[in-house]
């Protein structure tokens, strides 16, 4: 018992370390954003001695913010929304199939994606979607989903593998094409590893910086939040309080959507291991 009571303070202490430094950032960056020029110089770490909203309503006016939102906006969900599509089909395909060598070499050819570092293809991926024309925002969805489906294959796969090809087989039997079994029967149970893989790739467009400055830095109309904040920070970079309101205001959709979310995360991944 005694061991059991050490063990569990000692996780307690991790755990609260842990939460110090994941709070402590947010804490600097919404405590300067609420204050005045005056405030901060006077005290960096202190609370601010008032709601003082001046910095947040000089960002949204002064940078046009809400055409970079947009911009995220239009590129995450459009991306997304061809994730839910594409990633679950193929994977439903390559998970039935998986003893012919057709379906096999596919299935090894894009989880061989995973082992490529993105610095290795950054160059070719420039100059191919440039002879496309497509250094625009479709130009990035395309690259987002291309990009996704290593991760988006192998985690739907293996969740699939686990469900019994006997539902195909009884859904064919009452007459149902594949189609039908896949639409109606196969993507339902498939809806926990979805909102997974839907919520972690919807983290990673949203905060992503190196592939937009890569296809959408020719012209700063296409600029998503990233791109913006980088800017932004570099033309402010003498006034912290307008800096950080813009930090702010640009995380707090993608944190609402984790709060309301995160429990999917480890649900999904659960259910995948142990269905």
């Amino acid at each position: 018992m005694r061991i059991s009571g050490i063990s569990r303070t000692v996780s307690y202490l991790v755990l609260a370390v842990g939460m110090c430094l994941v709070l402590a950032p947010m804490y600097l960056t919404l405590t300067i954003a609420m204050k005045t020029p005056a405030e901060t110089a006077k005290n960096f770490f202190a609370l601010p001695s008032g709601f003082y909203m001046g910095n947040f309503i000089e960002v949204i006016q002064k940078a046009n913010f809400f055409k970079f939102l947009g911009n995220s906006v239009y590129v995450t969900v459009v991306s997304i929304l061809l994730m839910l599509l594409l990633i679950p089909m193929v994977s439903y395909a390559i998970s039935r199939n998986f003893s012919k060598r057709y379906y096999k070499l596919l299935y090894l050819l894009v989880m061989s994606g995973i082992f490529v570092p993105f610095q290795a293809v950054m160059l070719p991926i420039y100059r191919h979607m440039s002879n496309l024309k497509m250094l625009d925002q479709n130009g990035l969805i395309v690259m987002y989903v291309t990009l996704a489906f290593a991760q988006g294959l192998f985690l739907c796969v293996g969740f699939l593998k686990n469900i019994p090809m006997e539902l195909d087989e009884a859904s064919k039997i009452d007459g149902s094409g594949v189609w039908t079994t896949f639409t109606r029967i196969i993507y339902p149970l498939m809806l926990p590893i979805i909102a997974t893989v839907i919520i972690l790739n919807s983290l990673w467009i949203w905060n992503d910086f190196q592939l937009p400055l890569i296809i959408l830095n020719r012209h700063p109309d296409f600029w998503t939040l990233p791109l913006f904040i980088y800017n932004f920070k570099s033309e402010y970079s003498s006034n912290f309080n307008l800096a950080f309101a813009g930090f702010f205001i640009s995380m707090l959709p993608i944190i609402i959507l984790y709060g309301f979310t995160q429990k999917y995360i480890i649900g999904g991944l659960t259910e995948g291991a142990l269905k």
